[in-house]
């Protein structure tokens, strides 16, 4: 074993990096031998990883408390993030329910009132539950008749989810107790006897975090019953990467299983008849050809929003006993613009389309018939449009890059909408002003870029701008409001998104261009639209910052191992960062049908072309950076990144900053309490500011 041990002396201090120790570990993959000298870290349950990870973020902290700018960051932060948040209404049986946020309380709690403005009681703060707010509140689903609450409680940012059950009236739970489920809702029983969920085989001791996730088997709980006694509707040990999400019709007739495989938007749907106690889960659309989303039922007909045959998506009718392809009916067909969602009261759909990432909202009749287009309150993003199909009303959000989000309702009788609710917050929305450019890439495709700033902002070369995008699993990146991000600009900075190839910005044509082979489209698209803000006077490389998470943080760090030149600043967050071996950790197998996977022969080479851990050069000056991850992250496991920025500490051959800043009792992002978001936000636009120099 040798040990690594990396002085640097920047403008402001001088740091010395943890010693690493490497080892000799040397895989074959398909004839290409690769060494993992930092495997060890893969063992994020070890006291010695623990040691690392102590030095590392003693090192880390070390720097970022002596950033000049961030203690006032900090306290503009606080400031932004001070104000009222409200979440969409739900309204069944005697209360509406929606959650509210105070401005700085660490989890939102959630509410109940008898009446839209009438006098709302605590139904559940998460905030008790744990004394630093790392329990957190995920779904919460209520029974037909609105007198049960099923919720789960996501513990310090894990992906398992426990669930319980509260009498909504007395604010009491029932013994229900259900655990390690896990990428899986609830659907009621219509007579509130029991619920339907999904779950795997509890982990083995001590893998909780890092253990594969596969062979989920749907089951359905009887309310007063234990877990153990739980009925299992339907598994599948011969496929176990399949997975299913339950949903009961509002009727209550049939239960419809949404059933997928990895992450490729392709799926299949069982069905059950509840009114025939001897039903068996039958087949109803098979062949993972395609996305099905169940939208809503009308007797024994079910509307589903599909790219079968229409790669920007169309609404098609299916009934049971007829569900033949030949018998399917179109009922919407595929337009210009990107069906994302729908919604069916009574007699109107309401259709959520995206047009250059921006949201439209159309109704159409249930014949099919174009009706009208949903007035928005401006450019930007609209979503919620839920509840019954009997419902009266329903609730939307419509937020951008400036505007917070704001709640209206509509009244489905009358069609008319509503303010219901508008945070005030201290930015002055008509300072700033928002655009959208096009890039062109290196193969001549359009890719849009969105871009906020203060109007007053003197495009010359000199701004610190920070560059976002994603870029993967079909994952639309559309306008939202940020207290962080309007600190950002606020001090001046510009605020660039990207919407890349593989996101679903444009339909599955647009994904599916940049996945598996294709993903370099993706890095060319990001390399594009940087090039661009410099072409175009927004910024200069020396100012010029970029971030992503999750797959996003696999974009940053293929792009800073690719072009580190072009790049002032990087900020990889959670990222998949070993593209050899994501597939071996918790539900990372899932992500072969977007990525390939080094067990494929025709994919090892493309993996390795990209690969963040695998194309850092030894004696490359590569750009300031700052890596973030978390201890409990069971989505992208945090070997990723620390195997990542041990490689980048010896690689580094300049003054640059390669730093690593580890959260403890947090995961992947979600449910993460408002007091660490500020913290990490200081700290990460005080590196931004001391390093775009």
């Amino acid at each position: 074993m040798a040990q690594e041990s990396t002085t640097l002396t920047t403008s402001q201090r001088t740091m010395q990096y943890p010693e690493t120790k490497t080892v000799d570990v040397t895989d074959d993959y398909h004839g290409h031998r690769v060494a993992d000298p930092y495997r060890w870290l893969e063992d994020t349950e070890s006291e010695e990883t623990a040691a690392w990870v102590e030095a590392q973020n003693k090192v880390t902290q070390a720097y970022l408390q002596s950033l000049p700018e961030r203690e006032s960051m900090r306290a503009r932060l606080e400031k932004l993030w001070n104000y009222e948040r409200f979440g969409l209404p739900s309204h069944k049986g005697d209360y509406y329910i929606y959650s509210h946020n105070n401005g700085l309380q660490n989890q939102s709690i959630l509410y109940k009132a008898d009446s839209l403005d009438g006098e709302r009681q605590v139904l559940i703060d998460p905030n008790t539950l744990s004394e630093d707010g790392t329990v957190a509140l995920g779904s919460t689903v209520t029974s037909k008749d609105g007198k049960l609450l099923a919720y789960s409680l996501a513990d310090g940012g894990s992906d398992w989810r426990t669930w319980k059950v509260r009498d909504v009236a007395t604010g009491n739970d029932l013994d229900d107790i259900v655990r390690w489920s896990k990428f899986s809702g609830i659907a009621w029983m219509p007579d509130a006897s029991g619920f339907f969920y999904a779950r795997y085989t509890a982990p083995v001791e001590g893998q909780e975090l890092t253990g594969t996730n596969e062979n989920q088997r749907l089951y359905f709980h009887r309310l007063g019953d234990d877990q153990s006694k739980d009925t299992l509707i339907l598994e599948r040990p011969d496929e176990p990467k399949w997975g299913f999400s339950p949903t009961v019709t509002d009727d209550g007739r049939y239960l419809v299983i949404h059933n997928w495989k990895g992450s490729e938007p392709k799926s299949q749907v069982f069905i059950k008849d509840l009114t025939d106690p001897d039903a068996k889960v039958e087949p109803f659309i098979t062949g993972f050809d395609a996305e099905y989303e169940w939208i809503a039922s009308v007797g024994a007909t079910h509307y589903f929003v599909t790219d079968n045959e229409a790669p920007k998506r169309r609404l098609i009718a299916v009934a049971v006993g007829q569900s033949d392809r030949e018998n399917w009916k179109e009922v919407i067909p595929e337009s210009d613009d990107v069906l994302e969602s729908a919604s069916l009261f009574g007699e109107t759909f309401y259709l959520g389309y995206l047009k250059d990432a921006r949201s439209r909202v159309a109704r159409y009749s249930i014949e099919g018939n174009f009706v009208d287009d949903l007035p928005l309150p401006g450019v930007g993003s609209a979503s919620g449009f839920g509840g019954r199909q009997d419902a009266t009303e329903t609730f939307f959000d419509f937020t951008n890059y400036v505007t917070p989000s704001e709640i209206y309702r509509i009244d489905l009788t009358t069609g008319e909408t509503s303010l219901w609710r508008r945070p005030e917050t201290p930015i002055q929305v008509d300072d700033y002003v928002t655009e959208q450019l096009f890039a062109t890439s290196k193969d001549g495709t359009q890719v849009p870029v969105i871009v906020t700033r203060h109007r007053d902002t003197k495009l010359d070369g000199s701004n610190r701008t920070l560059l976002y995008a994603y870029g993967g699993f079909n994952i639309s990146l559309t306008p939202a409001f940020s207290p962080a991000n309007a600190a950002w600009i606020e001090n001046g900075g510009i605020y660039a998104v990207a919407n890349l190839r593989g996101g679903g910005e444009y339909g599955r044509d647009w994904h599916e261009a940049g996945m598996r082979l294709n993903k370099q489209n993706v890095f060319d698209d990001f390399i594009a639209a940087a090039e661009h803000l410099i072409d175009k006077g927004y910024t200069q490389s020396s100012r010029l910052a970029v971030r992503g998470g999750s797959n996003g943080g696999l974009l940053v760090g293929a792009v800073m191992t690719q072009r580190p030149e072009l790049l002032g600043a990087c900020l990889p967050a959670v990222g998949v960062m070993d593209m050899l071996r994501f597939h071996k950790f918790t539900i990372g197998w899932a992500w072969a049908t977007e990525y390939g996977s080094s067990d494929e022969a025709d994919q090892i080479e493309n993996l390795l072309s990209y690969s963040p851990l695998h194309n850092l050069k030894p004696g490359t000056c590569y750009p300031a950076t700052l890596i973030t991850t978390a201890d409990r992250d069971d989505r992208v496991v945090p070997g990723h990144s620390f195997k990542f920025a041990a490689a980048l500490q010896a690689a580094q051959s300049c003054d640059n900053p390669t730093l690593i800043r580890i959260e403890t009792r947090a995961g992947h992002g979600a449910g993460t309490p408002v007091s660490k978001r500020i913290d990490e936000y200081a700290d990460l636009w005080a590196f931004l500011l001391d390093n775009l120099q």
